[in-house]
């Protein structure tokens, strides 16, 4: 998943059908992402499923995984990175799915294959497209923001110039003063009505954005390595709580530290009742006439 983050977002047709992609095909495995700004497919295969499919989509083909792999990822790989190739993918969208079927000819013999793409889940999205365009998006206004500072500053030092006895020697280099604001609301009412009346030039990451998505994409995994490799903060033993602390605080209601010292005095009394208990009996006395009746308990 991390690969595949670091991978931008092409702009793709494949059989007429426009796309955003990002692809990354191991040894045995791949991982697909298409998405057209609606909806996000994906499709994940490894070795033993790439194995079972092809076997029911070719029922002579017998070779390991690692024998037709390389072929199928050189066959497809062009289709879904925007260089070209595509004229024997087929896409259909069923169910919400996307089916994009595949026709070659290896070792002299038709080889097929199926990429099932599903929608992919929440969390897959977020990582790969909305938190990474979120990024790039104040990054963006970063820049404008600059931008705009440095074109004051250069409006500024044009004045200097003009006060001191400059003059152009060309009046079509002549410009006028920058204002933000203006600057905003004519590109805005420009380039809105061109973006709504053409859906897929929304699709379009040019090689600027795409340098932008990886350079965003390796900083966050950088970040991220770096907090997994910092040592776990261990936690310093604290002193056993004492009986106010656990009563929540030092401001304690009178009737609570009552019961309290209670408690306690009637443990006290316990421990000494089975000292008494464990000591040695005495030699027995001759009983007085009239004995006394003690009273033995936590009240007297």
């Amino acid at each position: 998943m991390e690969v595949l983050l670091q991978r931008p977002w092409l702009p793709v047709s494949i059989n007429g059908v426009q796309l955003l992609s990002k692809s990354c095909f191991g040894e045995t495995e791949y991982h697909i992402l298409l998405t057209d700004m609606k909806c996000v497919w994906e499709e994940r295969m490894e070795s033993a499923d790439i194995e079972k499919r092809a076997q029911v989509l070719n029922r002579r083909l017998r070779a390991p995984v690692k024998a037709f792999f390389s072929h199928l990822s050189e066959v497809v790989r062009p289709a879904l990175t925007g260089s070209g190739g595509g004229t024997n993918i087929s896409v259909t969208q069923e169910n919400g799915n996307i089916n994009m079927k595949l026709k070659s000819e290896l070792a002299g013999l038709p080889f097929y294959w199926e990429f099932h793409c599903t929608p992919a889940p929440v969390t897959v999205v977020c990582s790969q497209l909305v938190r990474p365009l979120l990024a790039m998006s104040f990054l963006l206004q970063q820049q404008v923001e600059q931008l705009g500072g440095l074109l004051g500053r250069k409006d500024a030092e044009i004045q200097d110039y003009r006060e001191n006895g400059a003059t152009l020697s060309r009046e079509r280099l002549q410009t006028e003063v920058f204002e933000e604001r203006t600057y905003r609301e004519n590109f805005m009412s420009k380039a809105l009505p061109l973006l709504v009346s053409d859906q897929s030039d929304s699709l379009q990451f040019d090689g600027g954005l795409q340098q932008l998505y990886a350079a965003v994409a390796s900083h966050g995994n950088s970040r991220k390595r770096k907090l997994s490799e910092e040592p776990p903060v261990e936690e310093t033993p604290t002193d056993e709580p004492d009986i106010t602390s656990s009563l929540g605080g030092s401001k304690v209601d009178s009737g609570a530290a009552e019961e309290v010292q209670l408690e306690a005095a009637g443990a006290k009394m316990a421990d000494r009742a089975t000292e008494k208990k464990s000591l040695p009996s005495a030699p027995a006395e001759r009983p007085s006439a009239k004995p006394k009746r003690k009273k033995v308990g936590l009240f007297r």
